[in-house]
């Protein structure tokens, strides 16, 4: 690869701690792609930010590089992509304090994870991951995570 100048800017929100969604949209030599994510997984109290884990899906760590792995598996070098986008909400809930209180928002954010992936797929976008989850929707909750992305994702509108 011939050397070349890219830059890279970002809201200072995206610093802030806390549990958040975010779509990665990637416009690759095989066309757009999109990967939902949320922080504040199962695995520790923690919620870190959203610019935290975008340097890590597209890292070489196995466990933490999953926008990696999914365009891997499309034939995608992510290094020969002409545009990653990060377009991130959030933080829906404050980063908790331990475990027991982190896992009430991990569920929220987990099902909205979810709601959110199967309506960018339904709306018609290539979407890379699928999520299985089986926690309550906070139904007024996803109206407002909609309400955020849809300026980005006009596809995504609400069913009547």
């Amino acid at each position: 690869m011939k050397a070349t100048t890219c830059v890279l800017s970002f809201d200072g929100g995206l610093l802030q701690r806390g549990f958040w969604l975010y779509v990665w949209r990637v416009e690759t030599p095989k066309g757009e792609f999109l990967y939902v994510g949320r922080t504040g997984d199962s695995s520790s109290p923690h919620a870190t930010p959203p610019y935290q884990r975008m340097g890590q899906h597209l890292g070489h760590q196995k466990a933490q590089n999953m926008l990696r792995q999914n365009l891997e598996k499309k034939g995608i070098e992510p290094e020969l992509c002409n545009i990653f986008k990060l377009i991130a909400y959030g933080p829906v809930f404050p980063e908790a304090k331990d475990m027991s209180a982190h896992r009430i928002p991990r569920d929220i954010m987990a099902a909205l994870e979810k709601k959110l992936a199967d309506a960018l797929t339904e709306a018609g976008y290539n979407v890379l991951n699928t999520m299985n989850c089986r926690k309550t929707l906070d139904n007024s909750l996803w109206n407002q995570v909609r309400d955020a992305f849809v300026q980005h994702f006009p596809k995504l509108k609400h069913k009547e």
